[in-house]
């Protein structure tokens, strides 16, 4: 029996700390986006950061913790290496009750991890040491497992690493002759401006499947609005998925649009993972036949818990809140 999803992403220790403003300006980092960074700046930072709590992190991987909290099943494809930070990810996807089986790296760089400073208003900067993350090969891959999911779910930031893409290809050539739909997170606008015209290529081709939030796609499509973001969608037949923080979602397919609203939190502590929570509920709404606006509820919902606290995985089970919302039966 096949999982609900296969995700496809960075395996990462997140390391999340809260900072004054000014530890930004101290330490040079750009505020509210991702930077990649090498080995010694990560060591740096960490030895910076007061009280610092480490957790499983990565995109993809926080979207199947949360896809696992609302009662859905995902295994993971990514890479680790057989070191204190590469256990601590491993045992923490088993608690999750999480299928990660990609063979440790034995030498190389050590396992990666990001950086997260969050400051008072709630806006996390992320600081990425790829490392280990970034050794991800096709051998990796187990494509009867991707054949045998509801659907396959890639994080736009692998595409900061050349032999990553060789492993998604073999992902989504599995995927598409099982008919297994496709699914893009694009991530970060930067990683949309790093790599627009391969993003664009998916869109046309491989993917049913898009996610993004307001200024990610409106870097795709290099307009001012996101009026003229969905206007540029018009003629695509998947779906988009496309959050836009307070103002809750839009859900696309074809002539088919949903407004839904967000659901409100009494305060906005961490916006690590927001997005990654939205696709936790979306998805699990769409490989469990639900119709596209109350999967768009179920994303709104997750991302409402994740940034009611510190840190991009739920901390309360989604699906008992689902239950409470009536968007699903216990």
């Amino acid at each position: 029996m096949g999982h609900d999803v296969a995700a496809i992403g960075h395996a990462l220790v997140d390391v999340l700390a809260s900072v004054p403003d000014q530890f930004l300006l101290d330490h040079a980092i750009a505020k509210g986006v991702m930077t990649m960074i090498d080995e010694y700046r990560a060591s740096t930072l960490y030895a910076a950061l007061e009280g610092p709590r480490e957790v499983a992190g990565g995109s993809a991987a926080n979207t199947l913790a949360g896809l696992a909290s609302f009662g859905g099943t995902g295994f993971f494809i990514g890479k680790v290496k057989d070191d204190r930070l590469g256990g601590s990810f491993s045992a923490s996807m088993a608690e999750t009750g999480l299928d990660f089986t990609v063979a440790r790296a034995i030498d190389g760089e050590q396992t990666g991890c990001c950086v997260i400073a969050v400051t008072a208003d709630g806006e996390r900067s992320m600081n990425t040491y790829l490392g280990a993350a970034s050794r991800l090969a096709p051998e990796d891959v187990d494509a009867d497992a991707v054949a045998a999911c509801k659907a396959l779910y890639i994080e736009g930031y692998m595409w900061d690493v050349p032999n990553a893409k060789a492993a998604i290809n073999k992902a989504i050539v599995a995927a598409k002759a099982a008919k297994v739909p496709i699914a893009l997170t694009l991530s970060d606008p930067f990683c949309v401006g790093r790599f627009r015209d391969e993003f664009l290529q998916l869109l046309r081709g491989a993917l049913d499947l898009v996610f993004a939030n307001e200024e990610e796609i409106k870097a795709l499509f290099e307009v001012a609005t996101f009026d003229e973001a969905l206007q540029a969608l018009k003629d695509w037949k998947g779906i988009a998925a496309l959050t836009r923080s307070e103002k809750g979602c839009v859900v696309k397919r074809g002539d088919e649009l949903h407004a839904v609203d967000a659901v409100p939190v009494n305060r906005v502590v961490d916006t690590t993972g927001a997005g990654d929570q939205f696709a936790a509920g979306f998805l699990y709404g769409l490989t469990h036949g639900m119709w596209l606006a109350d999967c768009g509820r179920l994303g709104c919902l997750g991302a409402a818990e994740c940034i009611s606290h510190y840190g991009a995985r739920p901390e309360v089970n989604l699906r008992e809140l689902a239950a409470k919302a009536g968007l699903i039966r216990q």
